[in-house]
C-alpha cells in the first residue's frame, strides 16, 4: 500500500475504533512479543468469523484516538524477529502478514496486518485458542472453534466419517509414530500424551471427529488391509524409476509410515561441486531428505481424492517429479517461493490440520519456500512447478547441476536476494525474465548476452568484478547510514543538509537515481529526528542538524 492508502486505512480504523478485529496500543517504546502472539491468535480467529481478510494491531495511538508515536519495531531485525517468534509459537504456523509504518504529523504509527484464520482451521497460541470480547482478550469458546471447523466440513472429503471403520482398522505402529509426532509438536504435553488411550489421543490430534473414524484417519494411520474402506478412491502412492534402469513400487496405507518408505526408495548419492578459485570439492547429497518428504507430504495433503487417482513419484537420473491430481488450490507457486505465506484455504483442511498436529507439516504453507531454501543452500537448481495440465500439479526437484555457472554464482553470492536467485535460475533454464530483473542481474554482472538469449555469467572469470558491483548496488541498512551521521555530528558539532548529502552520497546504492537518493537522505533524517537522535537547530529552508 502507498503512504496515502495507509493513512486512509489508519483513519478508517480510528473512526471505527476498537472492536473484535482491531486493537490499538499506545506502546511508546516496546510491547511484549508473547502478548502480540495472543493478539495474533485472537484477531485472526475473529477476522475469520466476521468474514474479514485481516485483523489489525496498531501501535502508537492513544485511547483518546490521537497518534502519539512509537519506537516499537523500528528496524528490520526487530520486525523479522517478531514475525519469526510468532510463527514458531502459533501452533498452525501462521504469522503477521505485513508490518506497515505511517507518519501522522511527525508521529510514527505501526500497523500489524494479521491474516484471517484459514477456513476450517482455528488458530492457537502455544496451545490456547484466543478470541475477543469487545476490546478484551478471552479464550475462543468451543462453539466458536466448532463454527470455524464446520466451515468446510460439509465440503471436505478428508473429514467424512466412515461408518464401517473402527479402531481395529488402524495400524498400532502408525498410532505410536503419530503419538511421537504429536509429542514433538507439544513437548509440554508429553507426559499427558503417554497416559491418553487411543480414543482420547486421536480426538486430541484431530484425526477422528466426535469419536468417528474419518477418511483422514485411514489415510494416515490405516492398516494395509484397511485401504479398501476408502474405495473407490485409491489410497495409493506409486514410485517409478525411469531411465537406464526401470522399476516401480506401490505404497498403500498407512501414509504416515509409507511416505518415509517411499522417500527411501529414491537413490540419494553424494555429488561433488568445485567452488570458484578453490581446489577442494564440496560434497552434497543429491537430494535433501527433508525436501523429499516435504514434497510427498504436500502431495498427500493437497491431492484431490475425489478424482480417484494416486500420487505418483517419478525418479529420473537427474531429478524427481511429484505428481498430484487437482489444480493448484490457492494463489500460485511463485507466491510461496518468495515468502512464507499462509494459504487462505485448503482442499482438505481436516487432513492438513491432522498432518500439522502430527508434525508432518512444520508450518502451514511454508513447504514450497523451505524446498527453495534447501536447493539454494546446496547450490542446485530451484524447484519447478508445471501447471500446464489444468487438473494436475507437477513439482520437480533437481538432483544435478544444469549450468555450472549458476551453481558457482550461488557459491559466490550467498546473500543474493531470493527474487534474483529465482530470476537467475530461469535464465539457466532458458526461461524469460522481466526487464527489471534483466537490468538488476546485468548490473551485478550475473548474466550476459541479449534477450531472449541470456546466459549466466561465469563466476570464475567475473567473481571479483561481480562482487564489487553487487556491493555498490546493494543498499545498506538505515542503521548504517544513521551511524555515519551521528559520528559526523559528534566530531563536527553540526551539519547542513548539503554536508550530510556529501557524507552519504557515494555510500548510497548505485542503483538509486539522484531523486531517489535525495528522498533516501530526507527520510533518514526524518526517522532520526522522530527517534530523538538529532534535531534541526535551523529552519526548514536552511537546516542545521545537531545531536539531540
Amino acid at each position: 500500500m502507498s503512504p496515502d492508502e495507509l493513512r486512509d486505512l489508519l483513519d478508517d480504523l480510528i473512526d471505527g475504533w476498537e472492536n473484535e478485529v482491531v486493537e490499538f496500543k499506545e506502546a511508546a517504546h516496546q510491547f511484549s512479543a508473547d502478548k502480540t502472539g495472543e493478539y495474533v491468535s485472537a484477531l485472526s480467529n475473529e477476522a475469520n468469523l466476521r468474514g474479514a481478510d485481516s485483523g489489525w494491531l496498531v501501535f502508537g495511538v492513544s485511547n483518546s484516538r490521537t497518534a502519539t508515536g512509537t519506537t516499537h519495531l523500528d528496524n528490520v531485525a526487530k520486525r523479522q524477529s517478531l514475525k519469526h517468534h510468532v510463527q514458531q509459537s502459533i501452533d498452525q504456523g501462521l504469522t503477521i502478514r505485513e508490518i506497515h509504518e505511517v507518519d501522522v504529523d511527525g508521529k510514527r504509527v505501526v500497523l500489524l496486518e494479521i491474516p484471517a484464520a484459514p477456513q476450517g482451521i482455528p488458530i492457537s497460541w502455544k496451545g490456547d485458542y484466543r478470541a475477543r470480547a469487545g476490546e478484551s482478550l478471552v479464550p475462543l469458546s468451543l462453539d466458536k472453534q466448532d463454527e470455524i471447523r464446520q466451515q468446510t466440513i460439509n465440503l471436505d472429503w478428508s473429514a467424512e466419517i466412515l461408518p464401517d471403520a473402527t479402531l481395529d482398522h488402524l495400524d498400532p505402529a502408525a498410532i505410536l509414530r503419530a503419538r511421537q509426532g504429536f509429542a514433538e509438536r507439544y513437548p509440554r504435553l508429553a507426559e499427558q500424551i503417554e497416559h491418553w488411550d487411543d480414543v482420547t489421543f486421536l480426538e486430541k490430534a484431530r484425526i477422528t471427529l466426535n469419536g468417528g473414524i474419518t477418511r483422514t484417519a485411514i489415510l494416515l494411520l490405516g492398516k494395509y488391509t484397511s485401504w479398501h474402506l476408502l474405495s473407490p478412491h485409491p489410497a495409493e502412492m506409486t514410485w517409478k524409476l525411469t531411465g537406464p534402469e526401470s522399476a516401480y513400487e506401490h505404497f498403500h496405507t498407512p501414509f504416515l509410515l509409507n511416505a518415509t518408505a517411499l522417500a527411501k526408495r529414491i537413490r540419494n548419492i553424494q555429488l561433488r561441486l568445485l567452488p570458484p578459485d578453490e581446489l577442494i570439492y564440496r560434497e552434497i547429497s543429491k537430494y535433501d531428505e527433508r525436501s523429499l518428504l516435504e514434497a510427498i507430504y504436500n502431495c498427500v495433503a493437497h491431492q484431490d481424492y475425489r478424482q480417484r487417482s494416486r500420487v505418483i513419484v517419478v525418479e529420473h537420473v537427474d531429478r524427481v517429479e511429484f505428481i498430484s491430481v487437482g489444480e493448484f488450490f490457492d494463489l500460485s507457486p511463485e507466491d510461496y517461493m518468495l515468502s512464507e505465506r499462509v494459504p487462505r484455504k485448503y482442499r482438505n483442511p481436516f487432513l492438513v490440520t491432522a498432518m500439522t498436529e502430527l508434525n508432518l507439516i512444520d508450518h502451514l504453507g511454508n513447504g514450497i519456500h523451505r524446498i527453495v531454501a534447501d536447493q539454494r543452500r546446496r547450490f542446485l537448481p530451484m524447484p519447478d512447478y508445471d501447471l500446464s495440465e489444468p487438473t494436475e500439479v507437477k513439482l520437480t526437484i533437481h538432483g544435478a547441476v544444469i549450468d555450472e555457472a549458476f551453481s558457482q554464482q550461488m557459491m559466490v553470492h550467498s546473500d543474493l536476494p531470493l527474487e534474483d536467485v529465482l530470476a537467475l535460475d530461469r535464465v539457466q533454464k532458458g526461461m524469460p525474465i522481466s526487464k527489471e530483473a534483466v537490468a538488476r542481474l546485468r548490473r551485478a554482472h550475473l548474466i550476459e548476452g541479449r534477450s531472449p538469449k541470456l546466459h549466466v555469467s561465469s563466476a570464475v572469470a567475473a567473481a571479483a568484478e561481480a562482487a564489487a558491483s553487487y556491493v555498490r548496488t546493494r543498499a545498506q541498512s538505515d542503521e548504517f547510514y544513521a551511524k555515519l551521521v551521528l559520528d559526523y555530528l559528534a566530531v563536527a558539532g553540526e551539519a547542513t543538509r548539503q554536508d550530510i548529502n556529501d557524507l552519504l552520497w557515494d555510500k548510497l546504492s548505485d542503483a538509486l537515481v539522484e531523486k531517489q537518493k535525495q528522498n533516501k537522505v530526507m527520510n533518514l533524517l526524518t526517522k532520526m529526528r522522530q527517534a530523538g537522535q538529532i534535531r534541526n537547530a535551523g529552519t526548514r529552508a536552511q537546516s542545521r542538524w545537531v545531536l539531540s
